[in-house]
């Protein structure tokens, strides 16, 4: 798993023109960290993407728990990171400003770690019940899960929209589901089990307990 080399960065400059579109005054402060983040570890990567993915065998196997913090943040290639991060600008200024700044970074933290986590256990179960050890091994790395995750907030807090997936007009209610299909057919190389971790993470906040355990660790 490496980058694409000797290549101009076209998603890269991409990115950068519509962040400038956007103007930095507008974009929320955690919001605006996030996307410098991770366009600085795309440019300055600590470690080889084989070396920060996260799977099974890495994660819980071999104890290489840094690769939860690492592997949100670092991204295959320049598009990659382009359609992440213009995703990310667009859900975090929307739930930024009504979850407020402290909070929304709480949740991007708490969620970075804990959809890694959900995803070695979805892949886990994979080996079991396929009786395949090579979903051992399969290494994620992208912010794609915590949008999943993101995107199921932004629909709990904005109810009664309608998106568009492939040109079909879908309930936002059922958007994710419908776009994580979409994405591994269209894609099948990406993280199935990744992208359904954020979901199931988000899920996890809007109607099961992780909410009131995160108020509760926090003091709120």
């Amino acid at each position: 798993m490496q980058r694409r080399q000797g290549r101009v960065n076209a998603g890269l400059l991409l990115l950068l023109y519509q962040i400038s579109q956007v103007g930095l005054q507008n974009i929320p402060s955690v919001t605006l960290g996030v996307l410098a983040l991770n366009i600085f570890l795309f440019l300055n990567p600590v470690r080889p993407l084989s070396e920060v993915c996260i799977s099974v065998h890495e994660g819980f196997y071999r104890k290489n728990w840094q690769r939860l913090l690492l592997s949100p943040v670092h991204h295959a290639d320049d598009w990659h990171l382009y359609y992440n991060m213009i995703s990310m600008l667009w859900k975090g200024i929307m739930l930024e400003k009504k979850l407020k700044s402290i909070w929304f970074a709480y949740i991007i933290a708490v969620f970075s770690v804990l959809i890694g986590v959900v995803y070695m256990a979805l892949e886990f179960m994979l080996v079991k019940i396929l009786d395949d050890p090579s979903y051992e091994m399969n290494c994620a790395v992208g912010f794609s899960g915590v949008l999943f995750a993101l995107k199921v907030l932004n629909n709990h807090y904005n109810p009664g929209r309608v998106s568009s997936v492939l040109g079909l007009q879908i309930s936002s209610k059922y958007a994710c589901w419908v776009e994580l299909v979409a994405i591994h057919l269209i894609s099948p190389g990406t993280s199935f089990a990744g992208h359904l971790a954020g979901i199931l993470v988000g899920l996890m906040y809007t109607m099961g307990p992780l909410k009131k355990i995160m108020k509760t660790c926090s003091g709120i």
